[in-house]
């Protein structure tokens, strides 16, 4: 259990991390890019490679974090066969398993004292 909750713990930083990177990348509508000088590596095109990398290898963090927790949590979880409550079990011949016919159903009599048995007939 106690490497389920800190992988959950490493998942919920890849995460907070991914989502600083890609709201700090620069978009269509100027977004909230970095700036800086204009060489070297906090230049305009330096830092859309460096976010653009660090974004892709977050996100493949990420995926594969989820894959291990959901393989972790298969692992924990409890049994890992399916019980059936149906009985299948057969015993003795045919006619002990056939249920006996019951003869049909006549229609209960009316009591005497019933006021509605004479408005049925």
């Amino acid at each position: 259990m106690s490497l389920f909750l800190f992988l959950t713990v490493v998942q919920a930083l890849v995460a907070a991390a991914l989502v600083v990177t890609i709201l700090m990348q620069r978009s269509e509508g100027g977004g909230l890019g970095i700036g800086g000088s204009p060489n070297g590596m906090m230049s305009a095109r330096g830092a859309a490679d460096f976010l653009s990398r660090s974004t892709k290898w977050l996100a493949v963090a990420f995926v594969a974090l989820s894959i291990v927790l959901a393989a972790v949590a298969v692992e924990t979880s409890g049994p890992r066969e399916i019980t059936s409550t149906v009985d299948r079990s057969i015993g003795g011949d045919a006619s002990q398993t056939a249920p006996a016919a019951e003869p049909a159903a006549t229609p209960a009599e009316a009591p005497a004292d019933d006021p509605l048995a004479d408005v049925a007939n």
